[in-house]
């Protein structure tokens, strides 16, 4: 925790390095607001309708959520039924792998046809997203099962349910929460996109007023909404994980 403490300072020192060129050469290059907004500016506009933007911000929220944790209850309850089932598992990973070359963008307006503009679809698109990642990442880790661990418990007469759950799935806790780190991540996207579909409240539902109304800095402040709400969901999963996977990050507290 001290290593990661003391290493957080350098990517928040080029964040800051980076919004300092960015104000420069706003205000050198004279670029009218519209265009390109200064960090100052999008900071203010942040601050002035900070009301408005919470309301958009906690319905994003609570869909992203709710999207995030089904969508990983899915991907984990999928993995371990192929893991269990390699038959199955070579007759329907192709078509998991497939059904992720459809862009997301495109398999929305779909889902606003089947099912109309409620909240369900916009669930659908989000659980798209989270699921595959952490399905993958199970499976992965998974195989990572050292053999000879294997080994040692079946010759102790373990079963194969035995087997999976108090060896290959503690083992695969850290691909796990490594899936559902990346998943936390797209679940933010994955809720802005869903909320294209008719959400009267939202991110996205912001962004597309701003968009349409040329308010450059309104949109700017959406995309750093995202961003943060993104990196704050992928710390609460990172804390998660050193708090459940205690033995694998034992190491590193030590470098």
């Amino acid at each position: 925790m001290k290593s990661l403490l003391s290493k957080s300072w350098r990517p928040l020192l080029v964040l800051l390095l980076l919004f300092i060129l960015w104000e420069t050469a706003v205000i050198i290059l004279d670029i009218p607001n519209w265009l390109l907004p200064a960090p100052n500016e999008i900071f203010l506009e942040a601050t002035v309708n900070g009301d408005d933007l919470l309301v958009h911000l906690i319905s994003t929220l609570k869909l992203t959520l709710t999207g995030f944790s089904i969508g990983t209850c899915i991907g984990l309850i999928t993995a371990i039924f192929l893991y269990l089932l390699p038959k199955v598992k070579e007759a329907v990973y192709p078509l998991l792998i497939l059904s992720q070359n459809i862009p997301t963008i495109v398999l929305a307006p779909l889902l606003v046809i089947w099912f109309g503009f409620g909240l369900l679809p916009k669930i659908i698109v989000i659980s798209l997203v989270c699921f595959f990642p952490v399905t993958v990442a199970a499976l992965d880790g998974f195989k990572q099962t050292p053999a000879e661990l294997k080994h040692y418990l079946a010759m102790a007469g373990a079963n194969k349910q035995q087997l999976f759950w108090k060896l290959e799935f503690p083992y695969a806790l850290p691909a796990i929460f490594s899936g559902i780190k990346i998943s936390a991540t797209y679940s933010v996207m994955g809720a802005v996109i869903s909320e294209w579909l008719g959400a009267k409240e939202g991110i996205g539902v912001y962004m597309t007023l701003a968009s349409s109304s040329f308010r450059t800095d309104r949109v700017f402040v959406a995309i750093f909404t995202i961003m943060i709400l993104s990196l704050l969901l992928f710390a609460i999963i990172q804390g998660l994980e050193r708090i459940t996977v205690r033995w694998h990050h034992q190491g590193e507290d030590m470098k």
